[in-house]
Order: structure tokens, then C-alpha cells, then sequence
């Protein structure tokens, strides 16, 4: 954006204003590799809000750093209410936290998903929220059983193939 669109007070007041991240009112469920990156997010943050200083001549850094303290205020919340699951202790005989499940679906496409925590869903690493609408169409079932899936595209047909 032009310089000219932007009003000098709305340069000192950048970042001043965030909202704070919002904490899901569900338990935080995390697997061990979840905590691990929960911990590993909040040390990172840490470490970069100690090498940003507020500097009120700086708008830019003044607004990072106000993005940094409350990221990290949302890791260091989400770290108090942790709640492990250890998902090698998990029965393997119906999907619960922690399970890898492999599914099949009604056109034959085999999946596979891992039911994580919040913060560590990840779709693109197959890795999903035991609070989302797949995980909850799973939960609780057996191997051989079939589960509907309802999602905004039409529902869909999940058998189980193997839950690890």
C-alpha cells in the first residue's frame, strides 16, 4: 500500500490491537509428538521475542513483537491444559485417540489418517483433529466396520480397513 493511503497514527498504533488467538474449548488431547511441537513452537517464539526489543520508533518490529508475545501466550495456555495420550497404549481393537486408520471409501481409494490433537492436525501429513467430523465418524469403531463421513461435499461411505 502507498505511503499516502496510510495515516502517520496508524503506523504508531500497528499491532497494538491484536486479538488474542482464540483457545478451542474442547480438552487438549495431544500425542507425544504433539506435545513436542507444542513445546518446540513456544521455545522458538521465546527465543525470537527476546531478540526483538520495543522499539516505539519502529512500527514494524513493534508490531512483531506484539504477534510474538501473543503466539506465545496461546502455546504457553495450550501447554498448561495438555492432557498426553500415549497412543502405543491404546487398544488397538477400535479407533481412539492416537490411532493411525485405514480407511477405504465407497470408490475404492484407500486412506490413511492419524487422530491427533488440535494443534498438530495437519492434513497434508494425514494428520487430523479428533474434534473434526472425520475423527468423529471414526472414533469408536472396529476393523471391518463402516462409518459415514458427512462433509460439506456429500456424505461418504468409510469402511476400516486396519486401525494401527
Amino acid at each position: 500500500m502507498s505511503r499516502g493511503f496510510v495515516k502517520e497514527d496508524d503506523l504508531e498504533h500497528a499491532g497494538t490491537d491484536l486479538p488474542e488467538r482464540p483457545i478451542s474449548p474442547h480438552a487438549n488431547y495431544v500425542t507425544p509428538a504433539g506435545l513436542a511441537q507444542l513445546q518446540n513452537q513456544s521455545e522458538n517464539l521465546e527465543l525470537e521475542r527476546q531478540q526483538l526489543s520495543p522499539d516505539k520508533d519502529d512500527p514494524v518490529a513493534s508490531q512483531r513483537l506484539g504477534m510474538v508475545e501473543r503466539d506465545l501466550r496461546y502455546f504457553q495456555a495450550r501447554l498448561e491444559s495438555v492432557i498426553l495420550v500415549e497412543p502405543a497404549e491404546q487398544p488397538s481393537e477400535q479407533v481412539l485417540f492416537g490411532a493411525t486408520v485405514k480407511v477405504e471409501d465407497e470408490h475404492g481409494d484407500r486412506l490413511t489418517f492419524m487422530i491427533v490433537g488440535e494443534d498438530e492436525a495437519d492434513i497434508t501429513a494425514g494428520k487430523v483433529s479428533y474434534v473434526s467430523p472425520l475423527a468423529r465418524a471414526l472414533i469408536g469403531h472396529k476393523t471391518g466396520e463402516t462409518v459415514i463421513w458427512k462433509r460439506p461435499a456429500g456424505d461418504l461411505a468409510l469402511e476400516i480397513i486396519e486401525i494401527l
